[in-house]
């Protein structure tokens, strides 16, 4: 391992490979792989079994619990979460007997974000900020910010707060609500979810 080791901690049974870049404060756990081409930011915490590849960059303060793949042609921007066990693509029609490595689709998952447990995001699409992925949903298509999304094939059922609570607004039409913790306000327009100032 080629890595300057500058205030992260990594577990001694993790495989980091030459060139590497993990920003500071960031926490690397039992059994972790990551590729030389990963570019991961401050305060991360990768957990046990977790393989970030090549082509994959993780912003700041992100947290990706145990045993993901996070594979080429990945981007999560700040704040993200990744449950146990939830599974990116980066191939979108993957057979063994053909090479695909040319067709990775690009997959982005905007800042705060929330993928749960068991969830699957099919390669080729972005999860806006703040939205929220049920456990075990499969999401295929592009998701609105603050989107609260479940099931197989994922379908929205409501909104959440950069919180992760519940926001009581419809799915579509007009109205505001207010955080009762934070007092934000968010703002809907047009089946478009934002904070009011924002």
């Amino acid at each position: 391992m080629n890595v300057t080791q500058v205030n992260f901690s990594l577990h001694p049974s993790a495989i980091i490979d030459d060139g590497a870049t993990i920003g500071q404060g960031s926490r690397i756990w039992h059994f972790a792989h990551i590729c030389g081409g990963a570019k991961i930011g401050k305060n991360v915490s990768i957990g046990q079994g977790v393989f970030v590849g090549n082509r994959v960059t993780i912003g700041d303060n992100c947290k990706i619990q145990n045993n993901v793949s996070v594979y080429d042609n990945v981007t999560l921007e700040d704040g993200v979460f990744c449950g146990p066990s939830m599974v990116f693509t980066n191939v979108f029609n993957p057979r063994a007997l053909v090479e695909r490595k040319d067709e990775y689709r690009d997959t982005v998952i905007r800042r705060g974000a929330t993928l749960g447990a068991n969830c699957t995001v099919v390669c080729g699409i972005e999860v806006s900020e703040f939205a929220f992925i049920g456990a075990g949903a499969l999401v295929n298509r592009d998701v609105k910010a603050y989107a609260l999304m479940v099931g197989v094939p994922a379908r929205q059922i409501g909104w959440m707060s950069r919180r992760g609570e519940k926001i009581d607004l419809p799915l579509e039409g007009e109205g505001h609500w207010v955080c009762p913790h934070s007092r934000v306000v968010y703002q809907l327009n047009y089946n478009v979810l934002s904070i009011k100032g924002d």
